[in-house]
C-alpha cells in the first residue's frame, strides 16, 4: 500500500484494527492526520512484529477502534 491516506481514510477502511503508518504527518499535538499504510490487522502483536520486520525510518502505530473507558493506555 504505497497510497498517502488521511486518518478519515485509513479508519474507514480499517476498522477496529491496528494499523503501522509510515511517514507519518501530524499536527501541533503529534495526532497522526496522513500517511502510508504499511501493514494492518486485528492482531496488534502481528502489527508490531511487522513494524520490526519492516523497519521503517518513521512509522506511527494506530488503533482505529474504540478503546474502552476501563482500560489503561501505556506508552
Amino acid at each position: 500500500m504505497e497510497n498517502v491516506l488521511t486518518i478519515s481514510e485509513i479508519e474507514a477502511q480499517f476498522p477496529s484494527e491496528w494499523v503501522l503508518v509510515a511517514d507519518p504527518a501530524t499536527n501541533e499535538v503529534m495526532e497522526v492526520e496522513q500517511g502510508r499504510v504499511l501493514y494492518h490487522s486485528k492482531d496488534r502483536d502481528e502489527v508490531y512484529r511487522q513494524a520490526v520486520e519492516l523497519r521503517p525510518k518513521s512509522f506511527a502505530m494506530l488503533y482505529t477502534g474504540k478503546i474502552p473507558k476501563d482500560v489503561a493506555i501505556v506508552l
